[in-house]
């Protein structure tokens, strides 16, 4: 869903891992079996669960929190991502990506197709001996957002696992959809037999996964590769259309039911899972997505999946803080004066300092994790501020905007909470 890669830059990709040197290295043989009606990824004949996460933060922090992998959604700077985990003791669940039809991609163009395919083969090629590859991710989201049906998708799909396998005996191939729903579970169990993962990006309805899974005939064992908190679509909305965000800490706990619910109580069924997103995203607000501020301070979603993880929690813990709480209506007059308050603490006690920032929403949002550029901050509009309150003079322009609370303890760890507003005129 989230990492968009425009179907026009494959040829360049393609030309530009033909022209660079073929990766060399042992690999380390990563392979599915099923034993007495239960799945197993198995490393170095070794049992693996996949502990990981999706994002650019810190590889040293996600091995610090007992992760064990990293997932990519495409080829970009790879060389450098497999030789990062490589030193650090991860896995690569590396990404091919494959093109969208929303992003002008047509897979009744057998022209398109022959690109693709080619630029899937020279990334195999490339890069199959390298000792961090875990598997093939053959495209993201490639379906689309409706039923999920189109058989031209599926056989370019298993066309290129198809491939995978014969090139390279050492790594499963897996494939990403959008959720499960229409016809997405029964097309990789009847048109995709080389596939030989189900990959989830699943938000809001994580927890019924294994539950729906089995429903819809899943044959294979799935990886849940992405969760965290509900998607700006699954979220309710302003009048004016603006979604209502979750504080870090109340997102925090929707990873923890993802990993609890969906991955951890189904050994049998799920060979593990990507938090998503390990880093700051920009989709709808600032922080929606992010399990990190841009700044690097971490949010208490990593923490609660270093409690998952190792057993028990880091060192530092992130600040707790409450929704945002205004003296007035979120729609007011241009010009007028509002209060907004928050509840913090920090569970080891540390000085904590808030942030407030008053940003313009976005007219729209974008779809599927597209790009969205950072929206305009408007700091005249912050009268006064302290840890815990702030006082506004709203815009005289009309518009949507939007309320930050951004919260550090100064450790590195911190927290966020806002608040969608709308300045208008009242009604005559």
């Amino acid at each position: 869903m989230h990492v968009s890669f425009a179907a026009t830059l494959l040829a360049v990709a393609f030309a530009l891992l033909l022209s660079a040197p073929v990766a060399s290295g042992q690999a380390i043989p990563t392979r599915v079996i099923s034993k007495d009606g239960k799945w197993q990824l198995l490393r170095a004949n070794e049992p693996y669960r996949i502990r990981g996460a999706g994002g650019s933060a810190s590889l040293e922090l996600l091995r610090e929190i007992g992760g064990n992998s990293v997932r990519t959604w495409g080829a970009d700077h790879l060389d450098e991502k497999l030789d990062a985990a490589q030193k650090l003791g991860l896995s690569v669940c590396v990404g091919i990506w494959l093109g969208h039809e929303r992003h002008g991609f047509k897979y009744d163009s057998p022209e398109q197709v022959k690109r693709q395919y080619e630029s899937a083969r020279a990334q195999i090629l490339k890069y199959k001996d390298h000792p961090a590859v875990l598997m093939w991710g053959i495209g993201n989201e490639m379906e689309g957002y409706a039923k999920g049906d189109n058989p031209n998708v599926w056989k370019a799909v298993n066309d290129i696992a198809k491939l995978a396998h014969e090139v390279d005996p050492n790594h499963p191939t897996m494939t990403v959809t959008a959720e499960i729903g229409g016809a997405r579970v029964r097309c990789i169990r009847e048109l995709c037999p080389d596939i030989d993962i189900h990959g989830i990006n699943t938000y809001a309805g994580v927890t019924s996964i294994p539950k729906r899974y089995r429903e819809a005939g899943g044959t294979k064992p799935y990886v849940i590769t992405e969760f965290g908190p509900p998607g700006t679509w699954e979220t309710a909305k302003t009048p004016w259309d603006k979604v209502q965000e979750l504080t870090s800490t109340a997102k925090a706990e929707h990873y923890r039911r993802a990993w609890t619910e969906a991955i951890d109580s189904q050994p049998d069924l799920a060979l593990g899972g990507y938090c998503f997103n390990w880093g700051a995203k920009r989709e709808a607000t600032e922080t929606w997505f992010g399990m990190f501020l841009s700044d690097g301070t971490k949010l208490a979603a990593v923490d609660v999946m270093a409690e998952l993880w190792t057993g028990h929690a880091p060192a530092n813990r992130c600040p707790k803080i409450e929704p945002i709480v205004l003296s007035g209506p979120q729609r007011a007059a241009p010009g007028a004066s509002l209060a907004a308050t928050i509840k913090l603490s920090d569970p080891d006690g540390d000085a904590i300092q808030t942030e407030w920032v008053f940003r313009r929403e976005p007219d729209a949002y974008k779809e599927g994790g597209d790009h969205e550029d950072a929206t305009e901050v408007i700091a005249a509009t912050i009268v006064r501020s302290d840890t815990t309150t702030a006082e506004l003079r709203l815009p005289g322009q009309h518009g949507a905007y939007r309320l930050y609370a951004i919260v550090r303890d100064g450790r590195g760890a911190g927290a966020t909470a806002n608040v969608p507003l709308l300045v208008e005129s009242p009604a005559k």
